[in-house]
């Protein structure tokens, strides 16, 4: 089943440079921050809740292990609880923790850079990954608004001046370690899940910009040398003229330059939306490429490798740093993909209750980019039938999870008499998946629909 592909374009106009022409249009806007959640609407009581929906947690569909935490988010307090201190397998509600740590270590406007310098030979030009999964070639690409490597090309021939570039190197050396996750299914690049993880790739490692909610999307092999053979291309270079390799260290200023820039001299830059931006796109097509390399900027932010080692390690660290319960999470990677990972419902809800508090305003842009049941992302076509799901269209965002035997769910929701409520339900021993999936709907949709006093 081919599913819906989806396939955003766009981008500020620029001049050959590369720089903003005078006709450009601004650049999106990041979301904004929201305030903290209000006590208003009649709060739901404890007894209230679990008449509601313990019976649908203990639907057949939802298998033998179901944990789950309901929590009223402007006061703190538990709703309902079910083994809510169990590391349970998250699939990919794993990205909540990506996207919190990140903001926390980052904040919302940091960018990713990707940069072009001169090499130790003439006419040698050395692409340098930056760690941006959404970089583009040209405007024909996924990620509105992404940096593109036809702008950086403008600016190389510029900065070049009378020198002719001869051939490319690609500088991956920002991301160390295994290209691939502990614990993922053997599938995942193959099926198109996943693209080797490198800190330089096109549109996430797709081989066509384009993102199917259905049935995943086919992968470059070597994503940062097709991404080094796009750009020799936009050059004017053949793909034979790129290499892997390391760029140089930059020539002291006083270096004199013979027949070109000297070694390490910069030769250009473009630089991705603001990191708020590409949490909305890694949330809302659950974009594991994107988690694993955000995650890396966590480890890098805090001096660590970036690696999945790296990485899982400084998540885990900033989720301490942020009060949360950090021994709720065992991390070996940040995309939900590895079935080692293990979350309980308590951590979940804990860190979407301090999003929504206004104590962390950073953490808040992170309900911007949650699906919305009915309406968005993984969530557009749920909640959608049979009744009475349908409630929930619009009022439930959340993140979603799934492998083989795995479905969990986890965000916000608004109840019918006006009240913010957090939740996670976790179940990783189901059968069939699409039974599962309305099981889950059923309970949040429930929450929506019921006073629950």
């Amino acid at each position: 089943m081919a599913g819906l592909a989806l396939k955003v374009r766009s981008g500020p106009d620029t001049d050959a440079a590369g720089a903003p022409s005078a006709t450009s249009k601004p650049e999106p806007t990041p979301t904004p921050v929201l305030v903290a959640a209000g006590t208003g609407g009649t709060a739901p009581t404890a007894e209230g809740v679990e008449a509601a929906i313990a019976p649908l947690v203990s639907a057949p569909a939802l298998g033998s292990r179901v944990n789950v935490s309901v929590v009223d988010a402007a006061t703190g307090d538990p709703l309902y609880e079910k083994n809510a201190d169990t590391r349970t397998t998250p699939a990919s509600t794993t990205k909540l923790l990506t996207a919190a740590t990140v903001l926390a270590a980052r904040g919302p406007a940091y960018r990713l850079s990707t940069r072009a310098v001169a090499g130790a030979e003439p006419g040698e030009v050395v692409l340098v990954g930056g760690g941006d999964p959404t970089l583009g070639v040209d405007e024909d690409d996924q990620f509105p608004g992404a940096a593109r490597l036809d702008k950086l090309a403008a600016q190389v021939k510029k900065a070049l001046g009378d020198q002719e570039p001869t051939r490319v190197l690609v500088d991956t050396s920002l991301f160390t370690g295994s290209e691939t996750g502990p614990g993922w299914d053997g599938d995942v690049i193959g099926g198109g899940q996943a693209a080797r993880i490198q800190a330089l790739m096109t549109n996430a490692g797709r081989i066509q910009p384009v993102h199917h909610e259905v049935g995943g999307d086919p992968r470059f092999s070597d994503p940062a040398l097709a991404a080094g053979r796009a750009f020799a291309k936009q050059l004017g270079l053949p793909t034979g003229s790129v290499r892997d390799g390391k760029a140089p260290a930059a020539a002291p200023a006083s270096a004199p330059a013979e027949g070109g820039p000297a070694p390490g001299t910069p030769l250009g830059e473009v630089q991705s939306p603001p990191l708020v931006q590409v949490i909305d796109w890694m949330l809302q097509q659950s974009d594991n490429v994107i988690a694993e390399a955000l995650a890396r900027q966590v480890a890098l932010a805090a001096g660590l490798p970036a690696s999945f080692e790296g990485a899982t390690q400084a998540m885990t660290a900033k989720l301490g740093e942020l009060g949360l319960p950090a021994d709720g999470a065992a991390l070996s990677d940040a995309s939900g993909l590895s079935r080692r990972n293990k979350i309980s419902p308590r951590l979940l809800t804990d860190l979407l209750t301090l999003a929504a508090s206004g104590k962390h305003p950073e953490l808040s842009s992170m309900f911007g980019g949650l699906p919305v049941a009915g309406w968005s992302g993984t969530l557009r076509t749920r909640f959608a039938t049979p009744a009475p799901n349908e409630i929930g269209q619009g009022l439930v965002r959340a993140k979603t999870g799934s492998l083989t035997g795995v479905n969990t769910i986890s965000g916000e929701l608004i109840t019918k008499d006006g009240r913010l409520l957090v939740f996670a339900i976790m179940a990783d021993a189901t059968g069939d998946s699409g039974a599962a999936r309305q099981a889950l709907d059923k309970i949040a949709a429930k929450l929506v629909a019921c006073g629950c006093h």
